[in-house]
């Protein structure tokens, strides 16, 4: 970033991990944060992925490296952070972004649920979240403090008629970043949750049907959905110094979607419409 107005923005000397980031919504915070200085860290399972982003932004003359990990083995991830450090120095930001997408479409009425998949959804998206917290938290408090940000969701406050498994989850983010925000405040660590709505990844505009999207536009009270930028763009400020006094609370980026009254009765209309053409 150039002039004053400026500076609190720049990650200049940072050294962020991002998980989750070969695609998506880690991506474009991966992308933002290397643009605005940070050396970034792209941590995913999809590691032929990660390579790629990391690629694209060495090529942009940003610092950048590509990690594989698995956050719902603890072993993989100390490898990562150790690595991170032998390479950087250091961890400064961590965001939390790895999420299961692969389970969604068996994430339905409760008494169908599978409480192996639940298991894996909660291991993926919430004791994956811990655990690389647990890791990254040494580093930041030795370096004299740091931030964590967690992908959250709407479904985490508010629920719909479907995905109780994932929506379980994103609520044991919330209450995790508050917990951490809690223990390590004092130690200069920073710890916030974001809560994207409906986001248009390269996934979610695959897999979900025109008629939720269609809902989603509808009640939205700007004249669009999310793009992946939207979230990067919040992350980018909350781990900034411009955010310096924001800790502890989950924020909705949501396009306004929360703000009024929930739409239980839209969604129960468009299931029974679905269950007559079927």
């Amino acid at each position: 970033m150039e002039g004053d107005a400026f500076s609190s923005l720049s990650l200049k000397g940072k050294a962020a991990v991002v998980t989750g980031s070969a695609s998506g919504i880690g991506r474009a915070t991966a992308t933002l944060l290397a643009r605005r200085g940070a050396s970034v860290v792209i941590a995913d399972l999809d590691a032929e992925g990660a390579e790629t982003v990391a690629a694209t932004l060495r090529s942009e003359g940003l610092s950048s490296m590509a990690v594989e990990v698995d956050v719902t083995h603890e072993p993989s991830v100390e490898a990562m952070v150790a690595r991170v450090c032998e390479e950087f120095g250091g961890v400064d930001i961590l965001h939390n972004n790895a999420a299961l997408m692969s389970s969604h479409d068996r994430d339905d009425l409760i008494v169908d649920l599978n409480p192996e998949d639940f298991l894996r959804v909660l291991a993926v998206n919430l004791v994956g979240y811990m655990t690389c917290a647990k890791h990254v938290l040494p580093s930041l408090v030795s370096r004299g403090g740091g931030v964590i940000v967690n992908t959250a969701s709407l479904a985490g406050s508010s629920s719909s008629l479907s995905r109780p498994m994932y929506g379980a989850s994103k609520s044991g983010v919330i209450g995790l970043t508050r917990g951490i925000a809690t223990q390590y405040g004092k130690s200069g660590v920073r710890c916030l949750s974001v809560s994207p709505g409906l986001i248009l990844t390269e996934l979610s505009s695959a897999r979900i049907p025109r008629h939720t999207l269609d809902g989603a536009r509808r009640h939205v009270l700007l004249d669009r959905l999310g793009q992946p930028s939207d979230v990067a763009q919040l992350v980018a400020f909350l781990v900034s110094d411009a955010g310096s006094f924001l800790t502890g609370i989950d924020i909705a980026l949501d396009g306004g979607m929360s703000a009024h009254l929930a739409t239980f009765a839209d969604e129960l209309e468009a299931r029974q419409r679905d269950l007559l053409s079927s």
